[in-house]
């Protein structure tokens, strides 16, 4: 087997399709508390959630689980700067999502957002990758009202959960991968759903750019790479 070194740059990625659903969420100890969150709206004990925990641990999918199940406007951090006011987006809806809210700047429109939803007796969801203290607004009224939000912290993945998002990325890609090579991964491997991720997505370039299957071999090697372009 000969990996290039062209192997970065050669291979592009395959669009992947993975489930967004409820029944497509792994749920674990270490999520259970913001699964059960968003599942008890609409009941909250505050117009808002704010679910934090590391990249790539499903924050993104339990926001839009909850979109879906609220009929609320989706937007992620870049959106609120994109063309088009997120307000006039807003439209009638009374609910909306703001990912990655602690990467807003824009501290007026995000409180504009937030009252809006409110008053129109609807709730807003953001997520973040650190708890609030660590990014609390500067602007009074937005950091006031954010502290009376309801909180749900996911935690690291535990090896059955990770090996679990493993063997969920391998089969969004369709592709066969034998167990000890999930094994293999798990022991060796950076310990994060996003780590996780970008090396199911360089195993998936490596097998496609040299034409093997995934095996043992190829993902000692593919691992090496993923770890040395950390």
């Amino acid at each position: 087997m000969r990996l290039e070194p062209s192997l970065r740059q050669m291979v592009l990625d395959l669009p992947v399709q993975e489930g967004a659903g409820l029944e497509d969420f792994l749920r674990d100890l270490s999520n259970e508390q913001a699964i059960d969150a968003v599942l008890s709206w609409p009941d909250w004990p505050a117009p808002a959630l704010i679910i934090d925990g590391p990249a790539g641990c499903g924050k993104s999918h339990l926001g839009r689980i909850w979109a879906a199940r609220a009929g609320a406007l989706f937007l992620s951090a870049a959106d609120v700067f994109a063309d088009g006011c997120p307000i006039e987006r807003l439209g009638r809806l009374r609910a909306c999502v703001i990912d990655d809210a602690d990467h807003v700047e824009d501290d007026v429109l995000l409180l504009q957002l937030y009252n809006i939803c409110r008053e129109r007796g609807g709730s807003v969801l953001l997520t973040a990758s650190t708890p609030l203290g660590a990014w609390l607004p500067t602007l009074p009224d937005l950091a006031s009202r954010l502290r009376t939000s309801l909180t749900a912290h996911i935690a690291a993945p535990r090896d059955e959960l990770l090996a679990a998002v493993l063997v969920k990325q391998f089969r969004d890609r369709q592709l066969n991968v034998p167990g000890e090579v999930v094994t293999y991964l798990l022991r060796n491997m950076e310990r994060s759903f996003e780590a996780a991720r970008r090396t199911v997505r360089a195993l998936d370039r490596a097998s496609l750019h040299a034409k093997w299957p995934i095996t043992l071999p190829l993902a000692r090697r593919v691992l090496a790479l993923v770890q040395d372009d950390a």
